[in-house]
C-alpha cells in the first residue's frame, strides 16, 4: 500500500515582514525629500506640501469615482491647488472660502476637501509662520513617524488581539499601544533637542501621547473609507505604502492639531510647550474677554 504525501503546508515564516523592504527604501526617499524641504522652508516647501495636497485630492477623486482626466476631477485637484496657494502666500482667510465652496463637488469629495486643506494649510502655517519653524513640523512628523514604525514593528512581533478587525484587520491592540509608546519617545527626542526644559518636556510627552492617538485615529479613518470603496490601496505611487493617502493619513490628522496649539504658545516657543494656562489665555483672546 503506498501511503498518500503528507499535505505541504506553507512557509509562512516572514509573511508578515514581506512589503518591509519597499516600505524601507520609499521611506528612506520620502525622509531625504521632506528633510530637504523642511529645512530649506520657502519656495521649495510650499511647492512640495501644495503638491503633495494636489496628489491626494487626485486619490480622494479617483476613490469616489471621479476621474482626474475630466473637468470635474481636474477642477477638484486645482481646488486643493489654489487653496495651497492662498494658504502659502498668507491669505488665510481665504482658506476657509475654499473649504465651504468645495460642497459643489458633492458631499464625500467636499469632506475630503476639507480634511486635506486642513492639513496642508497646517504645514504651511508651522513651518513658514511659528517662530520653531522646521523644529514644528519636524515634531509634528516624528510622531507619525515613529507611532507608524513601532506600531508596525510590536504589532508584526506580538500580534494578539485585533485592534479594528472590521475597518483594518492587520492592526494589533498590541501594535496600537507599541505606537503610542514611540509616539511618546519622539516627541521628547525632538523636544529635548530643541532644547526644552524639565516642564516643557513633560508637556511634550502628553501632546506627543494625544498626535500619537490622532495619528492612528486618521489611520483607521482613511482604512474605513477604504473598505467602504472596496479597495486596498488609495494608489500605487508609494512602493510598500500604496498612495500618498495611505502614508499620509495619519499626518492629516495631527498637522491641524499641531497648528491650533502653536496658536497658544508663548512668543518663541513650539506648541508642544503649550500648558493648561496657555490654553485658555487664547480662548479668552479669541472671545475678546
Amino acid at each position: 500500500m503506498i501511503s498518500s504525501p503528507a499535505p505541504q503546508i506553507p512557509d509562512r515564516r516572514g509573511a508578515n515582514w514581506q512589503d518591509l523592504r519597499p516600505r524601507l527604501i520609499s521611506a528612506a526617499v520620502l525622509i531625504v525629500v521632506a528633510g530637504a524641504a523642511i529645512g530649506a522652508g520657502g519656495l521649495f516647501y510650499g511647492v512640495l506640501v501644495i503638491a503633495a495636497m494636489c496628489g491626494m485630492a487626485s486619490e480622494v477623486a479617483t476613490l469616489f469615482r471621479t476621474s482626474v482626466r475630466s473637468w470635474r476631477g481636474v477642477l477638484y485637484v486645482a481646488w486643493m491647488g489654489c487653496a495651497g496657494l492662498a494658504a502659502f502666500y498668507g491669505h488665510w482667510s481665504a482658506v476657509p472660502a475654499f473649504v465651504m465652496s468645495a460642497f459643489i463637488f458633492g458631499p464625500p469629495l467636499w469632506a475630503g476637501s476639507a480634511v486635506i486643506i486642513a492639513a496642508g494649510a497646517a504645514l504651511l502655517w508651522l513651518r513658514l509662520c511659528t517662530p520653531p519653524g522646521a523644529w514644528s513640523v519636524l515634531f509634528a512628523i516624528a510622531v507619525v513617524v515613529c507611532s507608524d514604525s513601532t506600531a508596525y514593528v510590536v504589532g508584526r512581533v506580538a500580534g494578539g488581539p485585533k485592534l479594528a478587525p472590521r475597518i483594518s484587520p492587520g492592526k494589533t491592540r498590541s501594535g496600537a499601544m507599541g505606537g503610542l509608546a514611540g509616539a511618546l519617545i519622539a516627541g521628547v527626542v525632538v523636544a529635548s533637542l530643541w532644547g526644552a526644559d524639565s516642564v516643557v518636556l513633560m508637556r511634550s510627552a502628553v501632546w506627543a501621547v494625544l498626535l500619537g492617538v490622532l495619528a492612528q485615529a486618521g489611520d483607521l479613518a482613511e482604512s474605513a473609507v477604504k473598505r467602504a470603496r472596496g479597495v486596498k490601496d488609495s494608489g500605487t505611487l508609494l512602493p510598500g505604502h500604496g498612495g500618498l493617502l495611505d502614508r499620509f493619513d495619519a499626518l492629516l490628522a495631527v498637522a491641524p492639531l499641531a497648528a491650533m496649539l502653536s496658536l497658544a504658545a508663548r512668543p518663541g516657543q513650539g506648541f508642544w510647550s503649550v500648558g493648561p494656562g496657555d490654553v485658555w489665555a487664547a480662548l479668552l483672546r479669541l472671545t475678546g474677554q
